[in-house]
């Protein structure tokens, strides 16, 4: 029987880093008071650290050997049971003391442990929502979130029921590229920060084991994305391979990666087209009071641009738009000479925005994308379609600094 005190190296490298290590933050504006979740291994992971705190290995195996039960290719589990067993006879000094243990698989797994223990700790409480989900359509159901510093994903279900507040719904552990996030070009090995949407569904039948159960891609670049120059493809939502169960925090090519069960929870809730992904490498949360105060600042910028539309008076129209703005083929001076144009000709104009989703882009400059189903009609033109604009606070201002088909 090994004892406490000889068994404190163990508990220090093991347990210390994983558990005392990482204490929750304190509230702050964009820290929200903490609870704990129940996605995934973690509450089991966390029981475990707690045993092997406490000298307690008989219990930490069974717990353990449990764990695997419930999650064979669980490589973290085994590594844990490896050392357990080790430490029945041996006196244990460092995490992953097995013999001959790759030093990098035994640094990827502590690293996946820490970082799975940090994200079970630091789940918002409900009175918290992510600032990035300002409005969503009637018609989407659900969203996601993604913390690249905590290597998280957030589920958030769009609540009718209370005004389309996000709802949380699970949190899961997730890979990000293998050099962080912020990607710049195609090829960097990193994840990009923005609003996205869900582009298609891969099915595991065309996919190489690589990707699991599936792959979910996102529309990078977007119209922003390509408005800073930022370039690349081919970034999906996926599952790990078959013999795998999840993968370091740091692993993929820049894709977002869930354990396949993750994956396929996840997926259920899935709308192609719809879904909205918004990436950021530190969620920012409000509480619902701020919440609904900027939801409904932004609202009366748009509903200001939608009324000054229908009067036809061009010049307080254009008020609305940043003079860097840009369409696909139009810059501000050819845009405006446009509108000038066409109001000209015009008796009457009415216009609907309806079915409006608002989501703040993650980053220092302060921008939404709002999209919505536009009803145009005039004296002399009819006409329908699915919009897309980007708003850019100027001076305190919201402007539109980007319009285009959706």
């Amino acid at each position: 029987m090994i004892t406490a005190s000889k068994f404190v190296a163990f508990v220090l490298a093991f347990a210390g880093w994983a558990l005392v290590g990482i204490a929750a933050p304190g509230i702050t504006p964009t820290a929200p008071p903490l609870v704990v979740s129940d996605s995934g291994p973690e509450p089991q992971l966390a029981k475990i650290f707690k045993e092997i705190e406490s000298n307690r290995l008989d219990s930490a195996m069974q717990m353990t050997e449990s764990l695997l039960k419930q999650y064979p290719n669980f490589r973290l589990g085994h590594l844990i049971k490896g050392d357990l067993l080790l430490a029945r006879t041996s006196h244990i000094k460092s995490f992953g003391a097995m013999n001959g243990a790759p030093v990098d698989r035994v640094d990827d797994l502590r690293a996946e442990a820490i970082t799975r223990l940090k994200g079970y700790r630091e789940k918002p409480e409900t009175k918290f929502v992510p600032r990035y989900l300002l409005q969503m359509q009637r018609d989407q159901r659900f969203a996601i979130v993604v913390d690249t510093k905590r290597s998280r994903l957030y589920l958030y279900e769009n609540d009718l029921k209370n005004g389309g507040r996000p709802r949380f719904v699970a949190d899961y552990y997730m890979t990000q590229g293998k050099l962080g996030s912020d990607k710049l070009s195609e090829g960097d090995k990193k994840t990009p920060t923005g609003v996205y949407h869900v582009t298609g569904n891969l099915p595991r039948q065309k996919l190489a084991d690589l990707y699991g159960t599936g792959a979910f891609p996102i529309n990078y670049p977007n119209e922003w994305d390509k408005r800073q120059g930022r370039k690349g493809s081919g970034i999906w939502l996926h599952g790990t391979p078959s013999n795998t169960f999840s993968r370091p925090p740091l692993a993929s090519d820049g894709c977002v990666v869930l354990a396949n069960q993750d994956l396929d929870a996840v997926a259920k809730n899935l709308q192609v087209g719809l879904t909205p992904v918004i990436i950021s490498n530190s969620v920012e949360w409000l509480s619902l009071d701020d919440w609904t105060k900027e939801r409904d600042d932004l609202n009366r910028a748009i509903e200001a641009w939608r009324a000054d539309w229908e009067s036809r008076d061009t010049e307080r129209y254009l008020k609305h738009y940043s003079k860097r703005f840009k369409s696909a083929d139009q810059s501000y001076e050819e845009f405006a000479a446009q509108k000038k144009q066409v109001n000209a000709g015009k008796e009457w104009i009415k216009v609907k925005a309806e079915n409006a989703s608002v989501f703040r882009n993650p980053g220092k400059e302060e921008v939404v994308v709002v999209t919505f189903d536009q009803d145009y009609r005039s004296s002399n033109l009819n006409n329908q379609m699915k919009k897309r604009q980007y708003w850019l606070r100027e001076n305190g201002q919201w402007k539109i600094i980007y319009e285009g088909s959706a």
